[in-house]
């Protein structure tokens, strides 16, 4: 497999599909809104006139993050009524921005923070967060949330599962020493980019101190589910070993050690002034299969529940399937495999979930 570069093909599922169906992301923030507000609280900033700036890096259509932001930078407006507010996107190129903006301007049922915060200006990058997105010193509050665990390549093929979690041995540790490379480097970009003083807020997919990480807590494994049934596309003919093998997510889950690691003594993101100030997991409970346990209906379980891991797994299925295939046809094939998991999930829906296992820091500048 050649070394695709994740912002070649890698995009949330647009047209407003991925704020509908991932309503768990859109919990981790507002329930991760209040370690923002604390360190807020902790150092506030000056009015002092100057611009502002937030970026939410990784924002898909920006309907997740639409509270948590609302509410960070409505605290910020009551603390410096004389300061501009720049609140700048941030995305790979293929995002849906124009979904994007449709949210953040009201033109959706979404309802929004933008016509309730004056002096306040909006703006969109298409810059990936393993590059500097602002001008050195411009940022006052970087976040992202349930993004950076993607890397910018599969540093090798993943034989026999289609996630690193699935992987061991020398192709275990490829992977996690690119995932190291490429998170040194986010905190290092983002270290650039910050004011003295200035926060980072990063809630990101890891695995916690129980071993658990997204889709893998108390029942079937997500991620085995998905190798399993693309490995059976395999079994029927219907896709090639070779296709199969060229399905790698382009991510790496990390443990706290991992996460902390480049904020040690010696290591460059400390060098370049950021400090650790807060660090925990938490598990936040897939909201379908908590719906499940109230209504018993597995049919109408396995229809809400797919959707949202379609809304950001799909680029990888159709990324693997090979280019001599028409559009067409790599859309068929993706389609039967989703009906495949909803099947699987209506005939025996116990165990099925999908959890969200974050860590969440809260960064300072020196």
């Amino acid at each position: 497999m050649s070394k695709l570069q994740t912002d070649d093909f890698m995009a949330m599922k647009g047209a407003g599909y991925y704020s509908r169906a991932t309503i768990g992301a859109k919990t981790v923030m507002d329930n991760a809104a209040g370690l923002i507000l604390d360190a807020l609280e902790r150092r506030p900033p000056a009015d002092d006139g100057s611009v502002f700036t937030m970026t939410d890096m990784g924002c898909a259509d920006g309907g997740t993050s639409i509270d948590m932001v609302g509410r960070v930078l409505g605290d910020v407006r009551s603390r410096c009524p004389s300061r501009p507010i720049q609140m700048t996107y941030t995305d790979l190129p293929r995002n849906d921005f124009s979904q994007l903006f449709q949210i953040v301007y009201g033109l959706t049922d979404i309802q929004t923070y933008s016509d309730k915060i004056d002096n306040l200006f909006i703006s969109g990058s298409g810059t990936s967060f393993h590059k500097q997105i602002v001008p050195s010193g411009t940022l006052d509050l970087g976040h992202s949330s349930t993004a950076s665990h993607y890397v910018t390549e599969a540093p090798c093929v993943i034989e026999d599962h289609v996630h690193m979690v699935g992987a061991s041995g020398e192709v275990r540790a490829a992977w996690e020493a690119k995932g190291a490379q490429d998170w040194d480097n986010m905190l290092r970009m983002r270290a650039a980019e910050l004011k003295p003083g200035g926060l980072l807020a990063l809630f990101n997919f890891g695995i916690d101190e129980q071993d658990r990480w997204l889709g893998h807590t108390d029942g079937v494994c997500m991620f085995d589910t998905f190798d399993a049934l693309w490995r059976g596309l395999v079994d029927d003919g219907t896709i090639t070993p070779d296709e199969y093998r060229n399905t790698n997510f382009p991510q790496v889950y990390r443990t706290v050690e991992q996460f902390t690691a480049p904020l040690q003594p010696g290591r460059a993101a400390h060098s370049a002034g950021l400090r650790l100030e807060h660090v925990e997991t938490r598990v936040v409970d897939c909201p379908f299969a908590v719906d499940f346990r109230s209504h018993g209906d597995a049919a109408r379980f396995a229809d809400a529940y797919i959707p949202t891991l379609r809304s950001w797994s799909e680029p990888v299925f159709l990324a693997g399937l090979s280019g001599d295939r028409s559009a067409a046809e790599r859309a068929a094939i993706v389609d039967d495999f989703y009906g495949r998991y909803r099947d699987l999930v209506a005939r025996a829906p116990e165990g099925h979930a999908m959890d969200y296992v974050h860590c969440y820091m809260i960064m300072r500048k020196a």
